[in-house]
């Protein structure tokens, strides 16, 4: 996975395109309407065949989007040794990602992910999809970027509640790892993050996901360990988006992980101390999902959707402890219930 880290994101892109891109290769950038105005300034004296702009937020991520995306590369004249610079949020650079993926059957692309989510999460790991049907992600395929540009400097663009959303994914990535990790995340001063020592863990967040990524590449062991917390956050999520009421993602997996741990904890044995501690730090960054046990019923049946599930029945990860990952466990609807009421009410 090739990932660069840089506070020049400008002549990092060059680089990667003069170096791995045919010589008169058309170039083309894709950004949503937010990332148009607040980060491709940062690397707009790049040439480009034509800057795609799409809508902006998570209930645009369609296929009627990437049909947008397809006939713009195609009345652009683009061609297989063509290249997509997709400059964004997670929602560009997995749509943008399906997109080059599926082009005539499949061109090049470089992300250049632009909010922390995307930087830990959605721009690296080789993971492209839109949703469908009112479901996260529905279709999608396995593809690795030709490269991903890390450059921080772009989280100034951030408002808070986007920080962290992005955040929960490391808090994530540090439960898979070691309690040093996860006790450095619980303790940030999320409303008041010093920049240099979150650009560190950023990059350690980073080197989690592709330790594991590039262990399991399509998803067939190790790397469902990636989906802590997410069974329950992708139900959360698109209930939200049902109600039309969206919620961002990291939101809900902070919520998605305090179902996951309250399940760890009671039939793993997951330190309750550690469960505390880990709930007490979500409870004040991202409050409580607005649900009430009428909404239990479509949660329980949202989650039997996710694509890990088998044979009809949940297929969750779950932790031991920090960093003692129980793959492929299969909790109860009534355990799934006790969980819903712990993170509701504590």
């Amino acid at each position: 996975m090739n990932i660069r880290y840089t506070n020049h994101a400008a002549e990092e892109l060059m680089y990667i395109l003069q170096t791995g891109c045919a010589e008169g290769a058309k170039v083309f950038f894709l950004a949503d309407e937010h990332t148009q105005n607040l980060c491709l300034p940062r690397i707009g004296s790049i040439p480009a065949e034509r800057t795609i702009i799409i809508p902006a937020g998570d209930d645009h991520k369609t296929i009627a989007t990437v049909t947008r995306v397809w006939k713009a590369l195609q009345e652009g004249g683009a061609t297989r040794s063509s290249h997509l610079v997709c400059v964004g949020g997670g929602m560009v650079t997995d749509l943008g990602g399906f997109a080059a993926a599926t082009f005539k059957r499949g061109i090049g692309f470089t992300n250049v992910p632009t909010t922390l989510l995307a930087m830990v999460d959605a721009a690296v790991g080789g993971k492209t999809g839109v949703n469908l049907g009112g479901l996260k992600n529905e279709v999608g395929t396995f593809r690795d970027a030709e490269a991903v540009i890390i450059d921080t400097q772009f989280l100034a663009t951030l408002d808070e509640e986007n920080l962290r959303s992005g955040f929960a994914e490391m808090l994530k990535h540090s439960l898979l790892d070691s309690e040093a990790m996860w006790a450095q995340h619980v303790n940030l001063m999320l409303d008041e993050p010093d920049l240099a020592t979150l650009q560190e863990m950023v990059q350690q967040s980073i080197e989690v996901k592709s330790r594991i990524v590039s262990q399991d590449p399509t998803e067939r062991g190790l790397r469902k360990a990636l989906n802590l917390g997410h069974t329950a956050g992708h139900a959360f999520e698109t209930l939200a988006l049902r109600r039309e009421r969206p919620r961002l993602h990291g939101y809900c997996v902070a919520w998605g992980l305090v179902v996951s741990l309250y399940l760890s904890s009671t039939l793993l044995g997951f330190p309750t101390e550690r469960l505390r501690q880990t709930v007490s730090f979500v409870r004040r960054y991202y409050g409580v999902p607005d649900v009430t046990c009428k909404d239990y019923e479509t949660l329980y049946g949202l989650m039997l959707h996710d694509k890990k599930n088998a044979d009809g029945r949940l297929n969750m990860t779950l932790l031991q402890d920090i960093g003692h990952i129980a793959l492929n466990q299969h909790p109860s609807k009534e355990a799934i219930y006790e969980a819903f009421d712990f993170l509701r009410e504590g």
